[in-house]
Formats: C-alpha cells, structure tokens, sequence
C-alpha cells in the first residue's frame, strides 16, 4: 500500500508472481535476479503499472541507477515508485538464462492477468 492508495490488481499481480518457480534458485552460481518496480503516471487513465527486469547486480542498486537514468527505462525513470521485492523474492537468486526467461514470462503473464500497464520483460 501506498499513502492509502494502491491499485485494486495489486494482489493479483501478487499470486501471478508466487506462481512462478525458479529452478535454479540458490543454485550454484546462482547470482541474477528478476525485480518488480510499482510505476505511477497520473496522466494514463489508470495509473498504476509494473515494470519487470532482470539483472545480475542488487535489485535496489539497479533500481536507483534507473531513477539516475544510467542504463535506464524511461519508463522507470519518470514513473518508478518504488520496488516490490515481496512479489519475487522467492525466485531470487538465479542463474542468468532463467532470469531472462522469468522476466518475459512474468511480464506476459501480468498482461494476460490483465493488468492495465506493463514495461520490460524484454
């Protein structure tokens, strides 16, 4: 919850995201993670969003060089509210291809969920 507000899909997006399982979770060598950021731009309809990335660095470490604008999604950029690491902690670590793979699916999987906005899962 944020400030009292936050978007009804919200636990939706949630179970979608503890659906998921990473085979290679704590595996040796297992150093990549895949990451959930809340966005908010109060210009869209509705305004809530998730952006979905991967990376081999701390999660919060990359989230801040997003909002810095060092390799970053625009998107994340402007509309970054913040990370929501309960929705994938589960998952974390994991070995580089898997986290590639989760990154696509989970973000295809929040479209299909219908969640009105979703960035990366490249």
């Amino acid at each position: 919850m944020i400030s009292g507000l936050s978007p009804d899909w919200l636990p939706k997006a949630f179970r979608i995201a503890k659906s998921y399982k990473a085979v290679s979770h704590k595996a040796r060598g297992a150093r990549h993670s895949v990451y959930v950021v809340l966005l908010r731009n109060d210009e869209r309809p509705d305004p809530w969003g998730l952006y979905v990335g991967q990376t081999g660095r701390d999660p919060d470490w990359r989230f801040d060089q997003h909002k810095t604008g060092y390799k970053a999604s625009g998107a994340v950029r402007r509309f970054g509210v913040h990370l929501l690491p309960g929705m994938v902690e589960h998952l974390n670590p994991m070995r580089a291809w898997e986290a590639l793979e989760i990154e696509a699916g989970l973000a295809e999987s929040f479209i299909a969920g219908g969640i009105p906005w979703v960035e990366g899962g490249h």
